[in-house]
Protein backbone atom coordinates (compact mmCIF):
# COMPACT_ATOMS: atom_id res chain seq x y z
CA UNK A 1 0.00 0.00 0.00
CA UNK A 2 3.02 2.39 0.44
CA UNK A 3 3.89 2.24 -3.00
CA UNK A 4 1.07 2.39 -4.05
CA UNK A 5 -0.17 5.83 -1.68
CA UNK A 6 2.93 7.35 -2.92
CA UNK A 7 2.40 6.70 -6.83
CA UNK A 8 -1.09 8.66 -6.04
CA UNK A 9 1.21 11.45 -4.37
CA UNK A 10 3.15 11.57 -7.52
CA UNK A 11 0.31 11.85 -9.85
CA UNK A 12 -1.81 14.01 -7.39
CA UNK A 13 1.48 16.48 -7.49
CA UNK A 14 1.85 17.19 -11.23
CA UNK A 15 -0.22 18.21 -14.18
CA UNK A 16 2.70 17.06 -16.40
CA UNK A 17 1.93 13.91 -18.48
CA UNK A 18 5.32 13.09 -19.47
CA UNK A 19 5.64 13.40 -15.21
CA UNK A 20 2.57 11.42 -14.78
CA UNK A 21 4.02 8.96 -17.51
CA UNK A 22 7.79 8.52 -15.79
CA UNK A 23 5.83 7.89 -11.95
CA UNK A 24 3.51 5.07 -13.44
CA UNK A 25 6.45 3.30 -14.81
CA UNK A 26 8.68 3.59 -12.30
CA UNK A 27 5.69 1.90 -9.70
CA UNK A 28 5.39 -0.76 -12.64
CA UNK A 29 8.49 -1.77 -12.79
CA UNK A 30 8.85 -2.54 -9.39
CA UNK A 31 5.28 -4.05 -8.04
CA UNK A 32 4.33 -7.07 -8.23
CA UNK A 33 2.20 -8.12 -10.78
CA UNK A 34 -1.11 -8.84 -8.26
CA UNK A 35 -0.37 -4.87 -7.39
CA UNK A 36 0.30 -3.97 -10.77
CA UNK A 37 -3.61 -5.55 -11.41
CA UNK A 38 -5.18 -3.46 -8.85
CA UNK A 39 -3.51 -0.53 -9.30
CA UNK A 40 -4.36 -0.65 -13.25
CA UNK A 41 -7.58 -1.87 -12.16
CA UNK A 42 -8.14 1.71 -10.35
CA UNK A 43 -6.10 4.09 -12.13
CA UNK A 44 -8.19 3.52 -14.99
CA UNK A 45 -11.49 4.48 -13.55
CA UNK A 46 -12.61 0.99 -12.14
CA UNK A 47 -13.46 1.55 -8.54
CA UNK A 48 -15.22 -0.92 -5.77
CA UNK A 49 -18.55 -0.35 -4.54
CA UNK A 50 -18.61 1.68 -1.15
CA UNK A 51 -18.51 -1.02 1.60
CA UNK A 52 -19.42 1.37 4.51
CA UNK A 53 -22.25 3.78 4.53
CA UNK A 54 -20.77 6.71 4.73
CA UNK A 55 -22.59 8.06 7.56
CA UNK A 56 -21.48 5.01 9.34
CA UNK A 57 -17.79 5.86 8.76
CA UNK A 58 -18.46 9.97 9.53
CA UNK A 59 -19.17 9.07 12.71
CA UNK A 60 -17.06 6.61 13.59
CA UNK A 61 -13.74 9.40 12.46
CA UNK A 62 -15.61 11.73 14.80
CA UNK A 63 -15.77 8.95 17.64
CA UNK A 64 -12.08 7.97 17.40
CA UNK A 65 -10.96 11.37 16.64
CA UNK A 66 -12.80 12.60 19.80
CA UNK A 67 -14.47 15.33 18.06
CA UNK A 68 -17.96 16.79 18.82
CA UNK A 69 -20.34 16.78 16.15
CA UNK A 70 -20.73 20.28 15.80
CA UNK A 71 -16.68 20.53 15.29
CA UNK A 72 -16.88 17.06 12.62
CA UNK A 73 -19.17 18.99 10.62
CA UNK A 74 -17.03 22.15 10.38
CA UNK A 75 -13.95 19.91 9.54
CA UNK A 76 -15.73 18.35 6.85
CA UNK A 77 -17.57 21.58 5.23
CA UNK A 78 -13.71 23.38 4.99
CA UNK A 79 -12.14 20.13 3.27
CA UNK A 80 -15.11 18.99 1.74
CA UNK A 81 -14.39 15.67 0.81
CA UNK A 82 -15.39 12.68 3.39
CA UNK A 83 -12.50 10.17 2.87
CA UNK A 84 -10.00 13.30 3.34
CA UNK A 85 -11.74 14.29 6.35
CA UNK A 86 -11.38 11.46 8.12
CA UNK A 87 -7.74 10.95 7.47
CA UNK A 88 -6.68 14.14 8.79
CA UNK A 89 -8.95 14.33 12.19
CA UNK A 90 -7.58 10.54 13.26
CA UNK A 91 -4.77 10.19 15.26
CA UNK A 92 -1.53 9.45 14.28
CA UNK A 93 -1.06 5.65 13.32
CA UNK A 94 0.54 3.31 15.82
CA UNK A 95 2.27 0.58 13.63
CA UNK A 96 3.17 0.85 10.05
CA UNK A 97 1.57 -1.26 7.40
CA UNK A 98 3.99 -2.91 5.17
CA UNK A 99 1.30 -5.23 3.41
CA UNK A 100 1.05 -4.89 -0.26
CA UNK A 101 -2.03 -2.95 -2.16
CA UNK A 102 -3.39 -6.44 -3.25
CA UNK A 103 -3.80 -8.15 0.12
CA UNK A 104 -5.47 -4.40 1.29
CA UNK A 105 -8.08 -4.81 -1.45
CA UNK A 106 -8.72 -8.32 -1.30
CA UNK A 107 -8.25 -9.68 2.27
CA UNK A 108 -9.46 -6.19 3.87
CA UNK A 109 -11.52 -4.25 1.73
CA UNK A 110 -13.52 -6.33 0.15
CA UNK A 111 -14.25 -8.60 2.75
CA UNK A 112 -15.98 -5.56 4.54
CA UNK A 113 -19.01 -5.62 2.33
CA UNK A 114 -20.46 -8.69 3.32
CA UNK A 115 -19.48 -8.48 7.37
CA UNK A 116 -21.38 -7.34 10.29
CA UNK A 117 -21.42 -3.45 11.45
CA UNK A 118 -19.55 -5.02 14.70
CA UNK A 119 -16.81 -6.66 12.19
CA UNK A 120 -16.58 -3.64 10.10
CA UNK A 121 -15.85 -1.39 12.79
CA UNK A 122 -13.02 -3.32 13.96
CA UNK A 123 -11.88 -3.21 10.14
CA UNK A 124 -11.84 0.06 9.63
CA UNK A 125 -10.45 0.56 13.50
CA UNK A 126 -7.37 -2.10 12.17
CA UNK A 127 -6.61 -0.17 9.25
CA UNK A 128 -6.62 3.25 10.49
CA UNK A 129 -4.00 2.16 13.59
CA UNK A 130 -1.41 0.91 10.50
CA UNK A 131 -2.04 3.71 7.65
CA UNK A 132 -1.16 7.21 7.66
CA UNK A 133 -0.42 10.11 5.82
CA UNK A 134 -1.68 9.72 1.98
CA UNK A 135 -2.27 5.88 2.10
CA UNK A 136 -4.56 6.21 4.97
CA UNK A 137 -6.19 8.97 2.42
CA UNK A 138 -6.19 6.32 -0.37
CA UNK A 139 -7.50 3.78 1.99
CA UNK A 140 -10.45 6.13 2.56
CA UNK A 141 -10.88 7.06 -0.73
CA UNK A 142 -11.32 2.78 -2.24
CA UNK A 143 -13.30 2.55 1.07
CA UNK A 144 -16.05 5.34 -0.17
CA UNK A 145 -15.97 4.41 -3.61
CA UNK A 146 -14.62 7.86 -4.74
CA UNK A 147 -11.14 6.66 -5.58
CA UNK A 148 -10.08 9.09 -8.62
CA UNK A 149 -6.75 10.18 -9.61
CA UNK A 150 -6.05 13.19 -12.16
CA UNK A 151 -4.44 10.61 -14.77
CA UNK A 152 -6.66 8.90 -17.73
CA UNK A 153 -6.60 5.71 -18.84
CA UNK A 154 -4.57 6.47 -21.78
CA UNK A 155 -1.53 7.63 -20.16
CA UNK A 156 -1.90 4.48 -18.02
CA UNK A 157 -1.51 2.71 -21.12
CA UNK A 158 0.81 4.63 -22.50
CA UNK A 159 3.29 3.92 -19.34
CA UNK A 160 2.63 0.09 -20.17
CA UNK A 161 3.58 0.76 -23.34
CA UNK A 162 6.97 2.42 -22.93
CA UNK A 163 7.48 -0.56 -19.89
CA UNK A 164 6.31 -3.56 -21.85
CA UNK A 165 7.04 -2.86 -25.70
CA UNK A 166 3.14 -3.61 -26.15
CA UNK A 167 1.41 -1.52 -28.71
CA UNK A 168 -0.50 1.15 -26.73
CA UNK A 169 -3.58 0.14 -28.81
CA UNK A 170 -3.24 -3.17 -28.71
CA UNK A 171 -2.74 -2.93 -24.72
CA UNK A 172 -6.50 -0.75 -24.74
CA UNK A 173 -7.91 -3.37 -26.27
CA UNK A 174 -6.79 -6.08 -23.92
CA UNK A 175 -7.50 -3.42 -20.98
CA UNK A 176 -11.27 -3.12 -22.68
CA UNK A 177 -14.65 -5.57 -21.56
CA UNK A 178 -14.52 -7.00 -18.37
CA UNK A 179 -11.09 -7.00 -17.22
CA UNK A 180 -10.17 -8.44 -14.56
CA UNK A 181 -7.23 -7.46 -11.59
CA UNK A 182 -5.40 -10.27 -11.03
CA UNK A 183 -1.99 -11.35 -11.75
CA UNK A 184 -2.42 -13.20 -14.87
CA UNK A 185 -4.65 -11.02 -15.98
CA UNK A 186 -1.92 -8.50 -15.55
CA UNK A 187 0.70 -10.64 -17.17
CA UNK A 188 -1.16 -11.08 -20.16
CA UNK A 189 -1.66 -7.57 -20.48
CA UNK A 190 1.95 -6.88 -20.65
CA UNK A 191 2.84 -10.14 -22.73
CA UNK A 192 4.82 -9.14 -25.88
CA UNK A 193 3.31 -12.73 -27.41
CA UNK A 194 0.18 -12.46 -26.09
CA UNK A 195 -3.02 -13.35 -28.02
CA UNK A 196 -5.81 -10.42 -28.49
CA UNK A 197 -8.44 -11.89 -25.32
CA UNK A 198 -11.57 -13.50 -25.22
CA UNK A 199 -14.33 -13.76 -28.06
CA UNK A 200 -16.44 -11.39 -26.03
CA UNK A 201 -13.47 -8.30 -26.23
CA UNK A 202 -14.55 -5.18 -27.59
CA UNK A 203 -12.50 -2.54 -29.42
CA UNK A 204 -11.65 0.92 -27.15
CA UNK A 205 -14.21 3.27 -28.87
CA UNK A 206 -12.65 6.50 -30.54
CA UNK A 207 -13.83 9.65 -29.31
CA UNK A 208 -14.38 13.13 -30.83
CA UNK A 209 -13.68 16.45 -30.28
CA UNK A 210 -16.15 19.44 -29.98
CA UNK A 211 -15.22 21.54 -33.24
CA UNK A 212 -16.27 25.35 -32.48
CA UNK A 213 -16.18 27.95 -34.40
CA UNK A 214 -15.87 28.57 -38.51
CA UNK A 215 -15.64 24.82 -39.58
CA UNK A 216 -14.43 26.13 -42.98
CA UNK A 217 -11.41 27.95 -41.66
CA UNK A 218 -10.41 24.72 -39.24
CA UNK A 219 -10.88 21.60 -41.48
CA UNK A 220 -10.41 23.27 -44.99
CA UNK A 221 -12.45 21.73 -47.90
CA UNK A 222 -15.53 19.59 -46.76
CA UNK A 223 -14.66 16.94 -49.68
CA UNK A 224 -12.17 15.32 -47.55
CA UNK A 225 -14.68 15.05 -44.49
CA UNK A 226 -18.06 12.81 -43.71
CA UNK A 227 -20.81 14.01 -42.52
CA UNK A 228 -23.30 12.29 -40.49
CA UNK A 229 -26.00 13.34 -37.87
CA UNK A 230 -24.58 13.14 -34.05
CA UNK A 231 -27.54 10.69 -32.48
CA UNK A 232 -28.67 11.30 -29.00
CA UNK A 233 -28.37 7.81 -27.75
CA UNK A 234 -26.24 4.91 -26.24
CA UNK A 235 -22.80 4.42 -27.75
CA UNK A 236 -22.42 0.82 -28.01
CA UNK A 237 -20.58 -2.21 -29.89
CA UNK A 238 -22.20 -5.24 -31.37
CA UNK A 239 -19.99 -7.96 -31.37
CA UNK A 240 -20.72 -11.43 -33.25
CA UNK A 241 -17.74 -14.03 -32.38
CA UNK A 242 -17.85 -17.75 -31.79
CA UNK A 243 -21.15 -18.38 -32.18
CA UNK A 244 -21.92 -15.75 -29.63
CA UNK A 245 -23.22 -12.41 -29.54
CA UNK A 246 -21.89 -9.24 -27.24
CA UNK A 247 -23.32 -5.86 -26.74
CA UNK A 248 -21.24 -3.38 -24.66
CA UNK A 249 -21.70 0.15 -23.57
CA UNK A 250 -19.09 2.69 -24.05
CA UNK A 251 -18.39 2.19 -20.20
CA UNK A 252 -17.64 -1.18 -20.92
CA UNK A 253 -20.65 -2.83 -19.47
CA UNK A 254 -21.52 -5.83 -20.91
CA UNK A 255 -25.69 -4.99 -21.42
CA UNK A 256 -26.91 -7.89 -23.19
CA UNK A 257 -30.14 -8.44 -20.39
CA UNK A 258 -31.06 -4.54 -20.81
CA UNK A 259 -31.21 -5.38 -24.95
CA UNK A 260 -31.77 -8.78 -25.75
CA UNK A 261 -33.84 -7.41 -28.66
CA UNK A 262 -29.98 -6.26 -30.06
CA UNK A 263 -28.92 -9.37 -28.94
CA UNK A 264 -31.11 -11.16 -31.21
CA UNK A 265 -30.30 -8.77 -34.04
CA UNK A 266 -26.54 -9.47 -33.97
CA UNK A 267 -27.46 -13.24 -34.52
CA UNK A 268 -27.97 -12.20 -37.91
CA UNK A 269 -24.66 -10.79 -38.50
CA UNK A 270 -21.58 -13.00 -40.13
CA UNK A 271 -19.43 -14.86 -38.04
CA UNK A 272 -15.61 -12.22 -36.81
CA UNK A 273 -18.05 -8.78 -37.05
CA UNK A 274 -18.07 -5.92 -34.60
CA UNK A 275 -19.81 -3.20 -35.58
CA UNK A 276 -19.43 0.85 -33.64
CA UNK A 277 -22.97 2.61 -33.58
CA UNK A 278 -25.47 4.67 -31.44
CA UNK A 279 -28.55 2.64 -29.85
CA UNK A 280 -31.79 4.32 -30.01
CA UNK A 281 -35.43 3.83 -30.14
CA UNK A 282 -37.20 3.76 -33.22
CA UNK A 283 -40.94 5.08 -33.98
CA UNK A 284 -42.12 5.85 -37.16
CA UNK A 285 -39.11 5.71 -39.20
CA UNK A 286 -37.27 7.76 -36.96
CA UNK A 287 -35.26 8.34 -34.08
CA UNK A 288 -37.41 8.84 -30.68
CA UNK A 289 -36.66 11.33 -28.06
CA UNK A 290 -33.94 10.00 -25.63
CA UNK A 291 -36.39 9.85 -22.55
CA UNK A 292 -37.97 7.47 -24.55
CA UNK A 293 -34.63 4.70 -24.60
CA UNK A 294 -34.17 6.02 -21.18
CA UNK A 295 -37.50 3.66 -19.96
CA UNK A 296 -34.75 0.49 -21.10
CA UNK A 297 -31.82 1.99 -18.68
CA UNK A 298 -31.35 0.29 -15.77
CA UNK A 299 -33.56 -2.17 -16.13
CA UNK A 300 -32.02 -5.41 -16.72
CA UNK A 301 -34.66 -7.92 -17.82
CA UNK A 302 -37.07 -5.65 -19.79
CA UNK A 303 -40.69 -7.05 -20.31
CA UNK A 304 -42.03 -7.83 -22.77
CA UNK A 305 -44.65 -4.58 -22.89
CA UNK A 306 -41.77 -2.57 -22.78
CA UNK A 307 -39.54 -3.98 -25.58
CA UNK A 308 -42.74 -3.79 -27.79
CA UNK A 309 -42.90 0.12 -26.42
CA UNK A 310 -39.33 1.26 -26.95
CA UNK A 311 -37.69 -1.12 -29.47
CA UNK A 312 -33.92 -0.72 -29.82
CA UNK A 313 -31.90 -0.37 -32.47
CA UNK A 314 -28.45 0.50 -33.46
CA UNK A 315 -27.53 2.94 -35.69
CA UNK A 316 -24.21 1.52 -37.14
CA UNK A 317 -21.61 4.11 -38.33
CA UNK A 318 -18.71 1.72 -38.31
CA UNK A 319 -16.90 -1.39 -38.49
CA UNK A 320 -14.28 -2.92 -36.78
CA UNK A 321 -13.83 -6.15 -37.44
CA UNK A 322 -15.03 -7.95 -40.67
CA UNK A 323 -14.63 -11.49 -40.98
CA UNK A 324 -12.59 -11.67 -37.90
CA UNK A 325 -9.80 -9.59 -38.82
CA UNK A 326 -9.33 -5.90 -37.63
CA UNK A 327 -9.94 -3.61 -39.83
CA UNK A 328 -9.52 -0.44 -37.91
CA UNK A 329 -7.00 0.94 -39.44
CA UNK A 330 -8.18 1.24 -43.22
CA UNK A 331 -8.96 4.47 -44.54
CA UNK A 332 -12.96 5.57 -42.74
CA UNK A 333 -14.59 5.94 -46.71
CA UNK A 334 -12.87 2.07 -47.04
CA UNK A 335 -15.13 0.88 -43.94
CA UNK A 336 -17.71 2.90 -44.76
CA UNK A 337 -18.40 1.10 -47.88
CA UNK A 338 -17.35 -2.23 -46.35
CA UNK A 339 -20.62 -1.27 -43.79
CA UNK A 340 -23.24 -0.72 -46.52
CA UNK A 341 -22.44 -3.92 -47.35
CA UNK A 342 -22.42 -5.84 -44.61
CA UNK A 343 -25.82 -4.34 -43.65
CA UNK A 344 -27.42 -4.99 -47.00
CA UNK A 345 -26.61 -8.42 -46.99
CA UNK A 346 -30.27 -10.12 -46.92
CA UNK A 347 -30.73 -11.74 -43.62
CA UNK A 348 -29.56 -9.07 -41.58
CA UNK A 349 -31.71 -7.45 -38.90
CA UNK A 350 -33.50 -4.19 -39.58
CA UNK A 351 -32.55 -3.18 -36.05
CA UNK A 352 -29.12 -2.90 -37.06
CA UNK A 353 -29.47 0.58 -39.25
CA UNK A 354 -26.92 2.17 -41.38
CA UNK A 355 -26.49 5.86 -40.09
CA UNK A 356 -26.44 8.35 -43.40
CA UNK A 357 -24.03 9.90 -45.20
CA UNK A 358 -24.96 14.05 -44.99
CA UNK A 359 -24.26 15.19 -48.14
CA UNK A 360 -23.64 18.54 -49.46
CA UNK A 361 -21.42 20.82 -51.77
CA UNK A 362 -20.17 23.57 -49.40
CA UNK A 363 -20.01 24.02 -45.60
CA UNK A 364 -22.86 26.82 -45.88
CA UNK A 365 -25.15 24.16 -47.59
CA UNK A 366 -23.69 21.96 -44.52
CA UNK A 367 -24.46 24.70 -41.51
CA UNK A 368 -28.42 24.85 -43.30
CA UNK A 369 -28.59 21.15 -42.52
CA UNK A 370 -27.55 21.53 -39.15
CA UNK A 371 -29.75 23.65 -38.30
CA UNK A 372 -32.32 21.37 -39.09
CA UNK A 373 -31.11 18.88 -36.31
CA UNK A 374 -33.77 19.68 -33.49
CA UNK A 375 -36.68 18.85 -35.89
CA UNK A 376 -34.82 15.58 -36.65
CA UNK A 377 -34.39 14.71 -33.37
CA UNK A 378 -30.50 14.69 -33.18
CA UNK A 379 -27.90 16.71 -31.56
CA UNK A 380 -25.79 18.04 -34.75
CA UNK A 381 -23.00 16.56 -37.21
CA UNK A 382 -20.30 14.47 -36.86
CA UNK A 383 -17.40 15.33 -38.93
CA UNK A 384 -14.81 12.68 -39.40
CA UNK A 385 -12.17 12.68 -42.31
CA UNK A 386 -12.62 9.99 -45.20
CA UNK A 387 -8.78 8.82 -44.63
CA UNK A 388 -9.03 8.23 -40.75
CA UNK A 389 -7.90 5.06 -39.14
CA UNK A 390 -10.40 4.24 -36.14
CA UNK A 391 -8.36 5.35 -33.06
CA UNK A 392 -7.80 4.79 -29.59
CA UNK A 393 -9.42 7.32 -27.34
CA UNK A 394 -9.83 10.76 -27.99
CA UNK A 395 -7.38 11.69 -30.48
CA UNK A 396 -8.09 15.27 -32.06
CA UNK A 397 -7.93 16.14 -35.62
CA UNK A 398 -9.39 13.03 -36.86
CA UNK A 399 -12.92 13.12 -35.85
CA UNK A 400 -15.04 16.48 -34.64
CA UNK A 401 -18.45 17.21 -33.73
CA UNK A 402 -20.21 19.74 -34.70
CA UNK A 403 -22.67 20.25 -31.85
CA UNK A 404 -26.27 22.80 -31.97
CA UNK A 405 -25.99 25.23 -29.62
CA UNK A 406 -28.30 24.32 -26.34
CA UNK A 407 -31.05 26.72 -25.49
CA UNK A 408 -30.58 29.54 -22.48
CA UNK A 409 -33.09 30.52 -20.26
CA UNK A 410 -33.33 33.67 -18.26
CA UNK A 411 -32.89 32.35 -14.44
CA UNK A 412 -32.07 33.78 -11.24
CA UNK A 413 -29.96 32.60 -8.69
CA UNK A 414 -31.15 31.63 -5.60
CA UNK A 415 -28.91 29.63 -4.04
CA UNK A 416 -25.25 28.72 -3.98
CA UNK A 417 -23.26 25.82 -2.25
CA UNK A 418 -19.75 24.61 -1.86
CA UNK A 419 -18.08 22.23 -3.54
CA UNK A 420 -16.50 18.98 -2.39
CA UNK A 421 -12.57 18.22 -2.42
CA UNK A 422 -10.39 20.34 -3.99
CA UNK A 423 -13.55 22.73 -4.96
CA UNK A 424 -14.41 22.93 -0.86
CA UNK A 425 -13.62 26.70 -1.03
CA UNK A 426 -15.58 27.52 -4.33
CA UNK A 427 -18.87 27.83 -4.99
CA UNK A 428 -19.59 25.12 -7.42
CA UNK A 429 -23.84 24.14 -7.08
CA UNK A 430 -26.40 26.05 -7.50
CA UNK A 431 -30.26 26.65 -7.74
CA UNK A 432 -32.03 28.62 -10.04
CA UNK A 433 -35.56 29.94 -10.28
CA UNK A 434 -37.54 31.04 -13.30
CA UNK A 435 -39.76 33.87 -13.69
CA UNK A 436 -43.52 32.56 -13.91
Amino acid sequence: MKRFAQLYSELDTTNSTLGKIAALERYFRVAPPEDAAWAVYFLTGNKPRQVVPSRRLYELAAQIGELPAWLMDECYEAVGDLAETVAHVLPPAEVQSDEPLSVWVEARLLPLAGSTDEERVAGLRRAWRELDGTARLVWNKLITGEFRIGVSARTVVRALSALSGVDPATLAHRLAGDWRPTAQSYAALVATDGEQGEASRPYPLFLAHALEGDPAAALGDPAGWQFEWKWDGIRAQVIRRGGAVYVWSRGDELINDAFPDLVAAGTTLPEGTVIDGEILVWHDDRAAPFNTLQKRLGRKLPGKALLAQAPASLVAYDLLELDGHDVRMEPLVERREQLETLLAQPGVSPALRLSPVVRAADWDELAALRAQSRALGVEGMMVKRRDSAYGVGRVRGAWWKWKIQPYTVDAVIIYAQRGHGRRASLYTDYTFGVWD
